[in-house]
């Protein structure tokens, strides 16, 4: 992380559409207004709920201090050492995310390699692309939503075996062209830091960091 990155500040407005377009597809419930953050009561055993800021605020630190429950988890776009220090004891960081957006058609083509074909699936929110393998496994998913004129990418995955064979790009630009017809002109993701170094060879470019902070429970619970 250099420091350019860290002074990044996410638009407010883009993380409201990203929060919209998450929620779809997870098929949680809608985001609501909760003071400076967007709340989605997500109902998972390992996320009960998740509470996400644009922007670091008093607010985020008060909202830790309120919070005794695990699996509560606080989103924030920011750097993490902006994030720990409010933090009360009990609450540890997740690995960093990035925040990343598209403003307009990815980079490169992405042609399936022999033996893989192509799967859409979904309806008139979300679409649903999965590769399957010659053995009629499931080798990479991901999915898209649309929210006005931006396309939110969320849980794009390859299965460990069947990666560096240019699955995840495949995908991605599968995706965007079921986005296209829907009116997505505009993409927006959260990465990984290993998605991140994909998305950028395909002209996406980071937005915010994105800072994920939780009181973890016992195992299994």
């Amino acid at each position: 992380m250099t420091a350019a990155e860290a002074a990044l500040r996410a638009d407010p407005a883009l993380v409201e559409t990203w929060v919209h377009g998450w929620t779809l597809t997870r098929g949680t419930a809608p985001p609501v207004r909760d003071g400076e953050a967007l709340r989605v009561d997500v109902g998972w055993p390992d996320q009960r709920l998740r509470y996400v800021y644009a922007r670091g605020s008093s607010e985020v630190a008060q909202r830790a201090a309120s919070i005794v429950e695990p699996w509560c988890f606080l989103k924030v776009c920011e750097a993490p050492e902006r994030v720990m220090p409010g933090l009360p004891p009990g609450w540890v960081l997740r690995p960093p995310g990035f925040m990343m957006r598209c403003d307009g058609p990815m980079a490169g083509s992405g042609r399936l390699p022999s033996g893989y074909a192509l799967e859409l699936t979904g309806g008139r929110s979300v679409v649903v692309a999965r590769i399957i393998a010659a053995d009629g496994r499931e080798a990479a998913i991901g999915r898209v939503a649309c929210v006005g004129d931006c396309a939110i990418y969320d849980r794009i995955s390859t299965e460990p075996d069947h990666r560096r064979r240019g699955l995840a790009r495949a995908l991605l630009l599968a995706l965007e062209a079921a986005a296209r017809e829907k009116g997505g002109r505009r993409g927006v993701l959260v990465a990984t830091t290993d998605g991140r170094a994909l998305y950028e060879t395909l002209g996406w470019h980071l937005h915010s960091l994105y800072t994920t902070a939780v009181i973890p429970g016992p195992p299994g619970s």
